[in-house]
């Protein structure tokens, strides 16, 4: 399966809730450059972002190419249609070139026998390759082929729209209840290709708790052997299946997994294989500590941000609910941060984990909170336009250091 738009080895997913950090952001990769690394960017925005911040699929384009003019960037870049289906995908087809196809909600629907029967006919037990035998093979067929047809029917649809060729294809499998094993994601692999869906990378759910803007919570010795194990499974599907050779694991990491980085510098050491590693909400955080240390107003609307989160909690959170673990009780009252100076804003918010006033409640409060943001409009993005020198340089800072820096370099 040939692609004319080739994903590189190392990419990096780069989320910015309000299409204002994009010059920041690809800073970050310009310093990697720099040092001799080419980690390629990829803008990505979900559809459930967009809604809630009231923008459309082409204003992220806008800023991915205004930030590559503006800083001559002649690499290649890409934007992500991210988490989409057939319900969303229309919007996306002109301003992407990157389609995340979203199957979670299909995982467990159950395909028709006759198609099950006829995969299991055609693949056996796959030479008994990582453990699978016939009824391993018809047991994972019949929860995951329909989720692989369902991909089928949304890349068709784009590739009709765009053209073959044209576009990268990701296909997630991340957002449900339970990991998969790496036979079941063989017999994906397998289906994906008997779809003619030239992957570029394939999102896996791992063990652990991937929730938003904080740590890995879970073993990262046992995340590091699912790791290597799907890279295993990777190689054998691509030499067996025809697969696009540069497929490669996509790990949706929430942002700010700190504990696994280790382990996916490791295994792309040890195996020579690449990563795209996707980051959300943490450009949107790092925002808010740049508008806190630049004091005065910028403080001033960091903690109106904060006040407006608290009070709206539940609303916020609910969409996030799976994503999410929140001790209400160690949530600082809006009186209590009303009084904090900028570096009280800042400690309690950047994930410094050594810092001992690092409040991982309130990071991940203000991590899906940006719908408070949104609602402020233009008074909120004025103001992050008035503070810009101390907003790139947290956002800078934040992804070369905390997210390229530990896993590329």
């Amino acid at each position: 399966m040939a692609n004319a738009v080739t994903l590189a080895k190392f990419s990096f997913g780069m989320g910015d809730r309000f299409a204002q950090q994009g010059k920041a952001q690809l800073a970050a990769c310009a310093k990697a450059a720099a040092l001799g690394a080419d980690i390629i960017p990829v803008w990505n925005k979900s559809n459930r972002e967009h809604l809630i911040v009231g923008s459309k699929p082409p204003s992220v384009r806008a800023e991915a190419d205004a930030a590559v003019a503006a800083l001559g960037w002649t690499k290649p870049y890409h934007v992500d249609a991210d988490h989409i289906n057939l319900g969303t995908v229309d919007g996306f087809l002109t301003a992407s070139d990157f389609f995340t196809l979203d199957v979670a909600d299909s995982i467990g629907k159950p395909a028709e026998p006759s198609a099950v029967d006829d995969f299991v006919r055609r693949h056996g037990d796959f030479g008994g390759a990582f453990g699978l035998t016939a009824d391993k093979v018809r047991a994972a067929a019949g929860k995951y082929l329909f989720a692989a047809q369902d991909a089928g029917r949304i890349y068709r649809h784009i590739e009709s729209a765009r053209g073959a060729g044209t576009f990268v294809t990701e296909v997630s499998c991340d957002e449900t209840d339970s990991p998969q094993t790496p036979d079941e994601l063989l017999v994906i692999l397998a289906a994906l290709s008997d779809q003619k869906i030239p992957a570029q990378t394939i999102a896996p759910k791992f063990t652990g708790r991937f929730n938003k803007g904080v740590d890995y919570v879970g073993d990262p010795a046992q995340f590091e052997r699912e790791y290597l194990d799907d890279i295993a499974v990777i190689a054998h599907a691509v030499k067996e299946f025809g697969l696009p050779a540069n497929l490669k694991l996509s790990v949706h990491s929430g942002s700010d997994k700190f504990s696994i980085y280790p382990a996916i510098r490791r295994a792309m050491r040890s195996t020579g294989t690449g990563v795209h590693l996707k980051t959300a909400g943490t450009t949107w955080l790092e925002e808010l500590i740049g508008l806190a240390e630049a004091g005065g107003e910028g403080l001033a609307m960091a903690k109106l941000v904060y006040a407006e989160a608290f009070a709206h909690s539940a609303e916020l959170c609910a969409p996030y609910a799976a994503v999410i673990d929140i001790d209400a009780a160690k949530l600082p009252s809006p009186a209590t941060v009303n009084d904090w100076s900028a570096s009280d804003y800042a400690s309690a918010l950047r994930h410094d984990q050594s810092n001992p006033a690092f409040n991982v409640n309130l990071r991940q409060l203000l991590h899906v909170g940006y719908k408070v943001a949104a609602r402020l409009g233009d008074r909120y993005l004025q103001m992050v336009c008035d503070c810009e020198e101390s907003v790139a340089r947290n956002v800078t800072e934040n992804l070369f250091d905390r997210h390229i820096a530990r896993v590329f370099l």
